[in-house]
C-alpha cells in the first residue's frame, strides 16, 4: 500500500504561556499544503531476519538520526503493542517535504503510517482513536490524521476544525539551507496572549492578514538568521499578499493572487510553487 503524507503551514502562531512541564501552550491555525512525501508499506518476507519487525528505508532526502528511531517506526511499534496481530513490514519513505522547515513532515509521515496500518491490517480504529495514537507521538501529529484546516491549542494537540478555504490562491514556499532548532527557538520567545486570536483573523480577508497575523518565533529567529527574514521581505517585494515563516522555521511561505516567476531569486534554497 502507498499513501502520500502532506505538509502544513502555520497561518499565525502565538506562544501564549509556558507550562509547568516545560512545554508551551500555543494558538495556531494549521493549513494543509500539497507538498507530499510517499510512504509505501509492504508485508515482510518471512526470510527477513526475525529480530526486525519494521524495516524502514528513506530515500531522496537525508534524515538525521537512526532510521529505527524514526516516527514512522515508532508509530508501527506503538500500534503493534495494542494490536499484536499486525504482521512485520517493509517501509519505503520517499522524502519530498523539506526537513527542519516547520512544515510537519515527520509528523505527517507518522500520522499517515497510522492511517495506512489501520487499513492494511483491518484494525478498525476510528478517527478519534487514530488521533489519540498520533498525539502520543508528537504535538502536531494528530492534525495529519484528517489533514484539514484546524485551529490548535495546548501544545498543538487540541484541534478544532475551521472553515477556511484558500482554493485558487498561489503559494510559494522557500526553504533555505539553515537548520533552526525548535527547542532553542522556544527558549527565545516571551509568551504573551495576542489581542486577537489567530482563529478569528484567518476568517477575515487575506489582504488583512499582513497587519494582524503574527508568528511569535519570527523576531528571535530572524535576529539569529537574517537570511530567513530576508526571504519574507523578498516574497512581499514580489507581490505576496501575505507571507510568514511556518512554525519555528526555516521555511517561509507567501500567498499570491497569481503564479510568479522565481527566476534566481532564491539560489541555494529549496523552492516550491503550487495552487491551493
Amino acid at each position: 500500500m502507498i499513501v502520500f503524507p502532506i505538509a502544513k503551514v502555520n497561518l499565525g502562531l502565538n506562544i501564549v504561556r509556558r507550562r509547568p512541564d516545560g512545554y508551551h501552550n500555543l494558538e495556531t491555525v494549521f493549513y494543509p499544503v500539497p507538498i507530499c512525501d510517499a510512504l509505501e508499506v509492504l508485508p515482510m518476507d518471512e526470510s527477513f531476519p526475525s529480530d526486525v519487525d519494521c524495516d524502514l528505508k528513506i530515500t531522496n532526502m537525508p534524515i538525521e538520526g537512526d532510521e529505527q528511531s524514526n516516527l514512522v517506526v515508532r508509530a508501527y511499534r506503538q500500534l503493534k503493542a495494542d494490536y499484536p496481530q499486525m504482521g512485520r513490514v517493509h517501509v519505503h519513505l520517499y522524502k519530498h517535504i523539506p526537513t527542519q522547515a516547520g512544515m510537519g513532515g515527520g509528523s505527517s509521515d507518522c500520522a499517515y503510517m497510522i492511517r495506512l496500518l489501520n487499513t492494511m491490517f483491518s484494525l478498525g480504529m476510528h478517527e478519534a482513536q487514530m488521533m489519540e495514537h498520533a498525539a502520543r507521538l508528537g504535538a502536531d501529529c494528530a492534525f495529519f490524521i484528517l489533514s484539514k484546516p484546524a485551529y490548535a491549542e495546548g501544545i498543538g494537540q487540541r484541534l478544532v476544525p475551521i472553515s477556511l478555504d484558500l482554493k485558487g490562491w498561489q503559494m510559494v514556499v522557500v526553504k533555505p539551507d539553515i537548520p533552526v532548532s525548535t527547542k532553542e527557538a522556544f527558549k527565545l520567545v516571551s509568551p504573551r496572549k495576542p489581542e486577537v486570536n489567530c482563529r478569528d483573523i484567518v476568517l477575515q480577508p487575506v489582504d488583512t492578514w499582513r497587519e494582524l497575523l503574527s508568528n511569535d518565533f519570527e523576531n528571535s529567529v530572524f535576529a539569529q538568521y537574517p537570511a530567513i527574514g530576508a526571504i519574507k521581505e523578498e516574497l512581499y517585494s514580489m507581490g505576496a499578499v501575505y507571507a510568514a515563516m511556518s512554525g519555528s522555521g526555516s521555511a517561509v511561505f507567501g500567498l499570491f493572487w497569481h503564479p510568479v516567476s522565481l527566476d534566481e531569486r532564491f539560489a541555494g534554497c529549496l523552492t516550491y510553487q503550487f495552487a491551493l
